[in-house]
């Protein structure tokens, strides 16, 4: 006898058991029946094809570039480049469109927004015709 004056035998806990596994296997799908519908893998013709919305290199660039622009700006940058998640090169790129912005706000102009997208634009597309990330020193 255990403590109490009650005594439970091995079977008391086999039948709540038994209907929590028979739950979990019937929430989870697994049968002990081989019904032959199984998941196919995609094809390879469909596993390696881009998705139609790939964003190029250059469209990527210009995102990142915009977005910290405005975030410099607006006196909400911080730390370096690498925290900006960007390369030396949309660094450089960044800061000149920064530079130009700052400018272009001082003389009262009102499309900064126009000139960050521009001067992005036109940095990234010449940084990827050069070849971008990867082309240099530390290929």
């Amino acid at each position: 006898m255990g403590r109490g004056g009650t005594s439970r035998s091995a079977g008391a806990f086999s039948a709540p058991l038994l209907a929590v596994l028979a739950a979990a296997l019937t929430v989870t799908g697994c049968t002990t029946d081989d019904s032959g519908t199984r998941a196919s893998a995609p094809s390879p013709s469909t596993a390696t094809t881009p998705s139609p919305g790939a964003t190029s290199d250059v469209d990527l660039c210009v995102s990142i570039v915009r977005h910290w622009s405005h975030e410099v700006l607006d006196g909400r940058g911080y730390g370096d480049y690498q925290s900006m998640g960007m390369s030396g090169g949309q660094y450089d790129i960044l800061r000149e469109a920064v530079d130009a912005a700052r400018a272009a706000r001082r003389q009262g102009g009102r499309s900064v927004d126009m000139l960050i997208e521009r001067q992005a634009r036109e940095g990234c597309t010449a940084w990827y015709r050069s070849g971008g990330p990867g082309e240099g020193p530390w290929r």
